[in-house]
């Protein structure tokens, strides 16, 4: 990359150390990084809509100047709205609307130069009248009216882009093009030619000024759907790359060795029958063929295994921990909580010691003769299957021969604990086998997107029996009839959950587990046993409390999200969510998995606000109409998009700028299939070292591919 990308941004006209120190919290250091901030709309400023012929409904970007502008005032002296009135050089007028717009009194004055974009409305308090309400705005200097060649305000396709804090878009669009003036002519084109060539893409120089300041013939709707040509050059090679980089990840991994199991022997096959408590789906068995496939090579398995909750992905990563144990190796189930992995060592325990085998929990909560004990079976392979928490990839933790780890809920670990635990095998010269298990359905595109150097399974079936959830939403004044319908659940012998979003008051004015849970044990449900489960409670504590509900001691859980994975009572038919809105949809669908587990009617009961977010009503509207958690997930992504959907990973870690594995999926695709092509293919090693020798440090470290030559 020249040097002159390199450069601070500092050096910039009009960025000064403020604007840099914004920048920077945005990961924006050089001009590079200014480069690849894109923008997120684009207006017509060749062809302005005249004020005459704007219509109800419709959005329009005009150029006007102010006529008139007052604050309405509100209580205790607030400018509640701006009313705005403006009108272009035809001597039209439009009314304008700004809700909490009071900053507006002292930047708007008479005769100011405008560009406004919004949709026209008509004023509900005077019918005869069309408005814009709340529409974006950008002031302009009087000298725009020149139209001189580089102008970025005006006689050009303009880039809007997001503000970053008080560096607004015009500062932004004005940095960028200075910026471009920087570019080398003889920018280094990064896709492979061949590539690049039977895609028909533009070179790498002339898409990024195309995407910044489009030609004046450019389509405006291709560029706000980001499909003009210089865009999806850049979207795919954004997903060239990190799929590549998945690509040779995988090929790494391939090359080193693993235990091969023996699977078709007779003895492995009496093994598995004679542990399964169920005849198994037939999902089941195509999943489990899959991975003993996977087993027989010498090579370690890297396969992410996806089922709906209550699916039966348990059973099936123990029947693969059997094959391993039957091979004469350890096996590992490494859980994110310790009521995960207590859940995970019982169920264990209770399918696998009568058929012979050893397993042994490991978790910071045992007593530390308890766990000095556990370690010891360890390290002498008395223990065959070892479930656990983190506790698993402490150093004083020595398996003697580990040839299969499976992880659970895995996008709860980071990287380095996962390697760690698969470091405990390599000690004794070979690569585990590894199964990631995940009861949150991941799109097929965020599958590719974050696991594309894995191979990927699908439990797409419940076991027979199971009958789905009622779900129903509704509100606060209605509880009395929901406490109604949980006695009634109870008097006939059955228990549920009752789930609050806060363990204490906070100042959310949400209820909280700790202070509902003594109203309801006095007041709600005082001839009731309940119990109360948190994350704040010791591990002891948590396990008596969990302990006396599978047991039916406690009719009615009062808990925290705590219970969301990891909880497995078949007794248990109800479940009712207060403050349901303030709940993610993956997290929704978990607490209602808790239920459903036996052969009853089981109902999900969501309390929510009579006011909320038109998000948070489609949240709890796609609960009500679907149990499918794939469609759930699928509407998950829709409504918070793919930067969100795992909560702490944004699309910018992922190394996307202008990129988004929901709306480009397609081009996803094929970036995949053609990375995967070039790192496979022997002919084309020449080109894959020159491709890699040529990416910038920034690239490198961007897809963590390191350099080849």
């Amino acid at each position: 990359m020249p040097e002159g990308l390199q450069t601070d941004v500092r050096m910039l006209k009009g960025v000064g150390p403020q604007r840099a120190e914004l920048l920077a919290k945005r990961g924006i250091h050089t001009l590079e990084d200014l480069l690849a901030y894109l923008p997120f709309r684009y207006e017509d400023r060749i062809h302005f809509s005249q004020v005459k012929d704007v219509r109800p409904g419709n959005i329009y970007t005009l150029r006007v100047r102010v006529a008139s502008g007052s604050a309405v005032r509100g209580m205790r002296g607030r400018a509640a709205i701006y009313h705005l009135l403006v009108k272009d050089e035809t001597g039209f007028s439009l009314a304008c609307k700004f809700f909490h717009g009071g900053y507006l009194e002292d930047r708007l004055k008479t005769g100011q130069l405008l560009v406004l974009h919004g949709k026209v409305e008509v004023d509900r308090l005077r019918p005869a009248r069309m408005e814009m309400v709340n529409p974006q705005f950008e002031l302009l200097s009087d000298d725009a009216d020149n139209h001189t060649a580089d102008s970025t305000e005006v006689g050009r396709i303009v880039p809007i882009y997001e503000a970053i804090g008080t560096f607004g878009t015009r500062a932004i669009r004005r940095a960028t093009y200075a910026a471009l003036q920087h570019l080398d002519p003889n920018l280094p084109d990064l896709l492979p030619a061949s590539i690049r060539k039977r895609m028909n893409f533009p070179l790498r120089r002339d898409a990024i000024i195309q995407t910044h300041f489009p030609a004046p013939d450019s389509s405006l709707d291709a560029l706000n759907q980001f499909r003009s040509p210089a865009q999806l050059r850049l979207i795919f090679e954004e997903f060239f790359f990190y799929q590549l980089s998945m690509a040779l990840n995988r090929k790494l991994s391939r090359k080193v060795s693993a235990i091969a199991f023996r699977v078709r022997e007779d003895r492995v096959r009496e093994a598995l029958k004679r542990m399964l408590p169920f005849k198994p789906t037939a999902a089941q068995k195509r999943v489990l063929a899959e991975i003993a496939a996977d087993l027989e090579k010498p090579a370690p398995m890297n396969r992410l295994l996806q089922g709906d909750v209550g699916s039966g992905k348990t059973i099936v990563a123990l029947q693969a921990a059997i094959i391993a144990i039957e091979n004469g190796c350890q096996a590992a189930l490494m859980a994110p909580t310790e009521i995960l992995a207590v859940q995970h060592y019982l169920s264990a325990r209770r399918i696998l010691e009568k058929a012979g085998y050893k397993v042994e929990l490991l978790i910071s909560g045992l007593k530390p003769s308890e766990k000095s004990a556990a370690r010891d079976r360890i390290a002498n392979g008395h223990a065959q299957l070892v479930v656990g928490t983190h506790s698993l990839i402490e150093d004083d933790v020595l398996f003697s021969r580990l040839g299969f780890v499976a992880i659970d809920e895995q996008h709860r670990f980071g990287v380095l604990q996962r390697k760690k635990l698969m470091d405990k095998a390599a000690t004794h010269g070979h690569a585990p086998h590894v199964l990631v298990l995940t009861a949150t359905p991941i799109p097929r595109t965020l599958s590719l997107t974050l696991y594309g150097d894995l191979e990927v399974s699908v439990l797409d079936q419940l076991p027979p029996g199971r009958t789905p959830i009622a779900t129903h939403m509704t509100t606060e004044p209605h509880l009395v009839g929901v406490w109604e319908s949980l006695r009634r659940e109870v008097a006939a012998g059955r228990q549920g959950y009752i789930v609050y979003p806060v363990i204490e008051e906070s100042k959310l004015e949400l209820k909280a587990a700790m202070e509902e849970y003594e109203r309801l044990s006095t007041q709600v449900f005082p001839k009731l046993k309940l119990g109360l489960l948190h994350g704040r409670l010791p591990s002891e504590e948590k396990d008596v409390v969990m302990q006396a509900f599978r047991n039916n001691e406690t009719q009615i859980l009062v808990a925290t999200t705590v219970i969301e994975v990891g909880v497995d009572v078949p007794n248990a038919t109800v479940m009712v969510i207060e403050h349901a809105e303030r709940f993610g949809l993956s997290q929704l669908h978990q607490l209602r998995g808790r239920i459903g587990r036996g052969l009853h009617q089981s109902h999900c009961v969501l309390i929510a606000p009579g006011r909320m977010t038109e998000e948070a009503r489609a949240r709890l509207e796609t609960m009500v109409r679907t149990n499918n958690g794939f469609e759930i997930a699928e509407a998950d992504l829709q409504i918070r998009g793919p930067g969100e959907f795992f909560g702490t990973r944004q699309s910018g870690e992922m190394g996307f700028h202008v990129a988004n594995p929901l709306r480009d999926k397609e081009f996803l695709e094929t970036a995949r299939k053609e990375a995967f092509s070039f790192a496979d293919d022997p002919e084309r090693r020449d080109e894959l070292k020159q491709t890699l020798r040529a990416l910038p440090s920034t690239w490198q470290r961007r897809y963590h591919l390191a350099r080849i030559g």
